[in-house]
């Protein structure tokens, strides 16, 4: 019998992930000087090189990317698949905070990690879901895929608004985020603390 349970550790790192970057970002925003508007302005401009207090949001992006591989690594009952696609998208995490924005400009490094991240984080959803019915609730195939649909849209509109120059970027970034970062914590918490009957069908 497979041990289906998810360790203590992955259950911790599944909700800091999110206390991190929501926690990060709005103490990074109240840091800088002149004021900083969320709706307009990106979660990488708090990392930039030229931000107040810049260490604040590239340490929570830093942090958050490391909780995304230990829950991977934890969340036993889920598809290989989909834990693998965590794992990828929380070592794109830790590369973004490794690649921040130069002072007043744009960086191609930058902007290549930060697109993995949020396709990999977005994507990771539906791969780890499961044919069988008594499957987790977060794990059940109807709910990943409509999970991945629902982190789909929100990148889908950040994707957007940075390539039509939109004044909203900030507020949809955070959205794709916050969404991003909360689904795994879902997940972790549908999973039951008992053994479970076995191992499941992946999707």
């Amino acid at each position: 019998m497979a041990d289906e349970r998810v360790p203590w550790w992955a259950r911790v790192s599944s909700v800091l992930a999110p206390v991190l970057l929501i926690g990060g970002w709005t103490l990074a925003a109240a840091r800088q000087v002149g004021g900083f508007d969320p709706r307009v302005r990106t979660i990488s401009e708090l990392a930039a090189l030229d931000a107040t207090d810049g260490w604040i949001m590239t340490v929570a992006i830093a942090g958050t990317g490391v909780c995304h591989l230990v829950t991977a690594l934890g969340l036993r009952p889920a598809a290989r698949p989909g834990r693998v696609l965590l794992a990828l998208g929380g070592a794109a995490t830790v590369l973004v905070a490794v690649f921040p924005l130069p002072a007043g400009g744009s960086s191609a490094m930058h902007s290549v990690v930060a697109f993995a991240s949020f396709v990999l984080l977005t994507v990771w959803a539906p791969y780890a879901g499961l044919r069988d019915h008594s499957a987790p609730w977060g794990l059940r195939r109807g709910v990943a895929l409509a999970a991945g649909g629902v982190l789909g849209a929100l990148t889908l509109g950040f994707f957007v608004t940075v390539l039509v120059g939109s004044s909203d970027v900030g507020l949809t970034e955070r959205l794709a985020a916050a969404a991003q970062a909360l689904w795994p914590a879902v997940v972790v918490a549908t999973v039951p603390r008992t053994r479970g009957r076995g191992p499941r069908t992946p999707l």
